[in-house]
């Protein structure tokens, strides 16, 4: 699903505008993405747990070549979802 087709969604199910229904959903992802980036988590509960995490640099070894090089420590984002979201997930179809 793309952001065009959720803000249908949108549209349908709570009657917002094509254009509102965009507006909401930009404005949502950029909160998150700017309280993210500032280090604070997001939680949205029944969903899930936006944070940042720092994944350590590291030095590897190209394979081919048997050089080594560094990688430098880099801030990534972490999604954990939430108890009812891990369940629906989780949940066994029976035929």
């Amino acid at each position: 699903m793309i952001k065009k087709e959720l803000a249908n969604i949108l549209v349908d199910e709570i009657g917002f505008t094509k254009s509102e229904a965009l507006a909401f959903l930009n404005t949502t992802v950029e909160v998150i993405k700017k309280t993210v980036s500032k280090g604070e988590n997001v939680t949205l509960v029944g969903f899930g747990t936006f944070s940042m995490n720092t994944r350590l640099g590291r030095v590897v070894k190209i394979p081919t070549t048997g050089k080594e090089i560094k990688i430098k420590n880099k801030n990534v984002v972490k999604f954990e979802p939430g108890k009812k979201f891990k369940e629906q997930l989780n949940k066994k179809t029976r035929k």
